[in-house]
């Protein structure tokens, strides 16, 4: 135990990063917690140590290149690419783009729409030693998409010609068609120059945040970042040559690099989603999705799927159980600046339901708001620590050093980030995860959880997902599926439970809740959706 202490003692921290007045940075943090918590603290908050097979994306996928080039790398609609197709098509483009001056540590914009160019683009970018910025064409704002470009200082946008005359002028910006580009005799005689520049800690892609409260924030992700969640154990999800894995969301959510690369870097075949989105689901053997997205899909459809992972939004327990029933079912947590997810619990029917533990090379920590170690068993504030931690926002450095900090645990310049998500560990030594910083509101002078209300309503017989939203100071409304809750129910469900400031005015029940084009649940659609039909005017 001595040496396991002495490998978290406190170190220096850098007093650039903090104000005068963050004077608890300058004690032990684990003064204020006794033997057993402290013994607890390091048990539970530490991930196994693992090694990734590669450090980093492109040298995993161009293994499965050489060693199965005739193996099916993706499949969209009527078309496919093999191994070897895929890796010619990346090594031309490449060339080009180094042609045209992109070198290591340059951003490319990939402003598409699910294809089979967008996977030579990725794989193009990350052969420079260069990263790719994802957004996903028709769907983001062009005003957004000049912001994006300005801030990533992006000279070259990789497009498909049916997007090219929408997007906005970029000024220096070149924009290039990669459908209309692969077709040309010039590039396909291109002589390759098979340049190997990337290394594990430069950035592969930028994902910026979806941007609903302001100008989005670009989250810099870098090679070691992903490989240590798509090549351990349990993010790995078990893919191999011949499994086939769905690609269902958004490119510009991070849970789309997921899908990708547990595929890519493991010789598996990537399934890229149609217009409906079932006639994928049921052709997998996994599935990646949010709780929102998977909830559309019919499980009666998808019995032959052996694994789905759930990420970017609370997990309603019925979803689980149904799922659960017939396949491994990993329920994650993790924003976008842990890379992902840095927690994951593989559910069983008649589990409880949690965010589970942290993964491989990771950590997670409870704190206070005067960032001290939570006793045990006490709700406070997840901090993520480890290999998953990003390299903070581009362009942004005052927003970094508010979200990351010094990591105080594991020393040795380590970084922690503030992930806003609230949680307890159970005498499991599993998260239970207790909903955002900002879903905890008051109601009639109450602190009220979002997220507990609505895990009430999901017990609720028949009930198979709710949100729970502040109208006003006094008065909340929910959400339910299917449109056959009855409201009434519903409503005395709650109050049976919890205390009177905790029922809602209302309980709408709906036939789908709407999404974000990321796949979450669209909370502003729902509140104006509840002003404009059931507030009198």
């Amino acid at each position: 135990m001595t040496a396991t202490l002495n490998s978290m003692a406190f170190p220096p921290t850098p007093p650039s990063l903090l104000s005068d007045d963050e004077t608890v940075f300058h004690i032990s943090p684990l003064e204020s917690l006794n033997a057993g918590d402290v013994r607890k603290f390091i048990e539970f908050g530490r991930g196994s140590n693992e090694k990734p097979a590669f450090n980093t994306l492109n040298s995993a996928f161009e293994h499965h290149a050489a060693k199965t080039p005739y193996a099916i790398a993706a499949i969209h609609g009527n078309r496919s690419i093999s191994y070897q197709e895929l890796d010619n098509n990346a090594e031309k483009l490449a060339t080009l783009l180094h042609k045209k001056g992109v070198k290591r540590g340059d951003s490319v914009g990939l402003f598409l729409t699910r294809s089979l160019p967008m996977l030579v683009g990725m794989l193009a970018c990350l052969k420079l030693g260069a990263n790719y910025v994802p957004q996903h064409a028709g769907i983001t704002p062009n005003s957004q998409l000049q912001h994006i470009a300005n801030v990533a200082r992006i000279k070259i946008v990789l497009t498909l010609n049916r997007h090219e005359k929408y997007l906005p002028d970029f000024g220096n910006s070149k924009i290039i068609a990669l459908d209309s580009l692969m077709k040309t005799r010039a590039f396909n005689e291109l002589n390759v120059t098979k340049k190997r520049a990337s290394k594990p800690n430069d950035n592969c892609f930028i994902l910026f945040t979806s941007g609903t409260t302001g100008k989005p924030n670009g989250v810099q992700v870098t090679h070691q970042n992903v490989c240590n969640v798509v090549m351990t154990s349990p993010g790995n999800l078990g893919v191999k040559p011949g499994t086939r894995v769905s690609q269902l969301m958004n490119i510009a959510f991070d849970m789309s690099a997921w899908e990708i690369y547990v595929t890519l870097c493991h010789g598996a075949t990537l399934l890229i989603r149609d217009s409906v989105i079932e006639n994928t689901a049921s052709n997998v053997d996994v599935i990646i999705a949010t709780p929102s997205i998977l909830g559309q899909i019919a499980p009666i459809k998808c019995q032959d799927v052996a694994v789905v992972a759930v990420a970017g939004e609370p997990c309603p327990e019925p979803l689980a159980e149904t799922w659960g029933e017939f396949c491994d079912f990993y329920n994650c947590s993790g924003p976008t600046e842990t890379t992902i997810i840095n927690t994951a619990k593989l559910y069983r029917p008649g589990d409880t339901l949690s965010i589970g533990k942290p993964t491989p090379n990771n950590t997670v920590y409870i704190l206070n708001d005067e960032l001290l170690p939570c006793p045990i068993g006490d709700v406070g504030e997840m901090w993520a620590g480890g290999v998953c931690v990003t390299k903070g926002y581009l362009a942004n450095a005052e927003l970094s050093q508010s979200r990351y900090r010094p990591d105080p645990f594991l020393g040795d310049g380590h970084v922690m980030f503030r992930t806003r998500d609230l949680a307890r560990w159970n005498d499991d030594g599993e998260l239970e995860h207790h909903g955002r910083t900002d879903d905890q509101v008051k109601v009639k002078g109450f602190h009220v959880e979002l997220n507990s209300i609505s895990s009430v309503l999901e017990s609720v017989p028949g009930c198979q997902s709710a949100v729970t939203l502040k109208l006003d100071n006094d008065h909340l409304v929910a959400f339910v599926t299917p449109s056959t809750i009855e409201q009434k129910m519903a409503t005395e469900h709650v109050a049976t439970y919890l205390p009177y400031y905790c029922v809602p005015v209302g309980v709408i029940a709906l036939d789908q809740l709407p999404l974000t084009p990321r796949g979450k649940v669209d909370k502003c659609s729902l509140l104006e959706m509840y002003q404009q039909s059931f507030i009198p005017k």
